[in-house]
This record gives C-alpha cells, sequence and structure tokens, in this order.
C-alpha cells in the first residue's frame, strides 16, 4: 500500500485504534499522555502521532475542520489499517444545564453537512459504535469526568445560521433558521460541531467502528457583540484544561475498548 497523498502514512504507521482531534496543534498535547509517542509525518491539516498507552498501540492523526478533511482522513487511515476511530473535539451546546468543561458523548448525529450524504441518504443513520460508546461512558465515570451522553448537530459553517441572526459577517439569507437555536433545544440535541456525523456514517458503511465525544467550549451559544457578530476568541473556552481533559479521555476510553477487545478475542 502506498504512501497516503494527503495525511502522508502508510502501511505500518498507524495502529488500529485512532484518536481524531480536528486542530493538529493539539495531537502532541494528547500524545504527551501516552508511555511513548512518536511523530509520524504532517501535512497540511494532518498531522499524525504513533506511540503506546498502558501497553495499547494508540494513532492521533488530526482531521482539520469539517466534514469534507475528516473523511479524506478516514478514507486513508481505513486504507492502511485503521479500524476504530474515536473523535476527541469541542463543541457548543444547545443546553442550559450543561457547562463549560462538561465532556460530551455522543450518541449520534443530527447530519446538516453535505459531506456524508455524497456517501449515503440522509435517512442512513449517523450513530456510534456501541462498543465505542460504552468505553467512553465507563471511562468518563472511572475519572470522574462531568460528562453527557446524547445527539449533536453537525454543520459545515461555523459562522452561518449557527444561533443567534447576526452571528454571520452578512445575513444574506436567514428564513426560518433564526430559530434554529431553539428547535435543536427543544428536540434535545446537545452539541453543535462540524465533524462528528461525517465520523459516524463512513465508518458504519465500511464495518468498522467509530465514536466521538468533545468537550463544551460555548454554553452561551453564539453570543455576538454590539455589531452583532460572533466574537469566538471572547466567548470559546479553549483553556489548557479542556484540552487536557479531552486528551485524557479519549486516551482511556480507546483504552478499555482495547481491553474488552482483547477479552472477547481470548
Amino acid at each position: 500500500m502506498p504512501i497516503q497523498y494527503h495525511i502522508h502514512v502508510q502501511e505500518g504507521d498507524v495502529a488500529p485504534y485512532v484518536l481524531l482531534p480536528g486542530d493538529p496543534g493539539r495531537v502532541e498535547t494528547i500524545a504527551s499522555y501516552w508511555d511513548s509517542a512518536k511523530k509520524i509525518a504532517s501535512n497540511r491539516e494532518y498531522t499524525t502521532y504513533t506511540g503506546l498507552y498502558k501497553g495499547m498501540p494508540i494513532s492521533c492523526t488530526s482531521t482539520g475542520i469539517g466534514a469534507p478533511s475528516t473523511a479524506i482522513a478516514l478514507e486513508e487511515l481505513a486504507r492502511i489499517g485503521a479500524t476504530t476511530f474515536l473523535r476527541v473535539g469541542t463543541c457548543g451546546t444547545y443546553q442550559d444545564e450543561i457547562s463549560n468543561g462538561d465532556i460530551i458523548i455522543f450518541d449520534s448525529a443530527v447530519r446538516f453537512d453535505g459531506t456524508s450524504v455524497l456517501y449515503a441518504p440522509i435517512e442512513y443513520p449517523a450513530v456510534a459504535n456501541y462498543e465505542v460508546l460504552n468505553a467512553c461512558i465507563a471511562a468518563a465515570g472511572k475519572l470522574n469526568i462531568p460528562h453527557h451522553v446524547g445527539a449533536t448537530r453537525s454543520g459545515d459553517t461555523f459562522y452561518a445560521r449557527q444561533g443567534k441572526p447576526g452571528s454571520s459577517f452578512n445575513n444574506f439569507w436567514q428564513s426560518n433558521w433564526e430559530h434554529f437555536q431553539e428547535d435543536m433545544k427543544r428536540l434535545n440535541v446537545k452539541g453543535s460541531e462540524m465533524e462528528t456525523g461525517i465520523v459516524f456514517v463512513l465508518p458504519k458503511l465500511w464495518g468498522l467502528r467509530a465514536g466521538s465525544m468533545a468537550v463544551v467550549v460555548d454554553n452561551t451559544f453564539r453570543v455576538t457583540d454590539e455589531s452583532g457578530q460572533f466574537d469566538a476568541e471572547a466567548t470559546l473556552d479553549h483553556s489548557a484544561e479542556n484540552i487536557q481533559r479531552l486528551a485524557q479521555l479519549g486516551s482511556e476510553s480507546l483504552y478499555m475498548l482495547y481491553q474488552n477487545d482483547l477479552k472477547k478475542n481470548a
């Protein structure tokens, strides 16, 4: 199998168990929680480390922002032997009881992205693999990390059609979307981010496993300034503590899954 065009890794470079953050800058932070780690490649938005966590072979590859670049990472990782994927990202929340720093473990995704429908019709379910989901929940309980389980809304935009009218640079087309935030809240959708839908759909199509979790960095949801613009720098809580908690829980979740796999295959 030749070196993969975008992620610049080849067969033997990655473990079967792979963590998927969006930001390439977070890969080294995540790998710092392992017993050992080696940088394998870095190209465009894709940075990959491989190492050992409590004796388990593990990799981490960044996916960039949104479904298109995430789909590329998933395609190329699957081609070289990755079988279990766990997204570890950040999100906003529609629910008042969820605080910044809490982890949402996603069991499903409302598909508002344009990429996944090119692989499967919108009726096709975007759901977590139950083994990965159960391992994530068990790991959060073991580590005593505040967490919630539920659906996320996965879309293609960071600014447009998000939360309050005015959160985009120019309101070219609002239509009924000005009520979108309240609709998601009433539907008990817990998270809002850009990647989980595709992370759930593709491995399911291929007979592989996937899960997703995100640390909440915006529980005010799209507060706008006096000009009507969303100020991400002032609103989003990307503290080191939040990212470290995510790194710890993601690694431990895959380890618990690994242990379960060993028992199942014994």
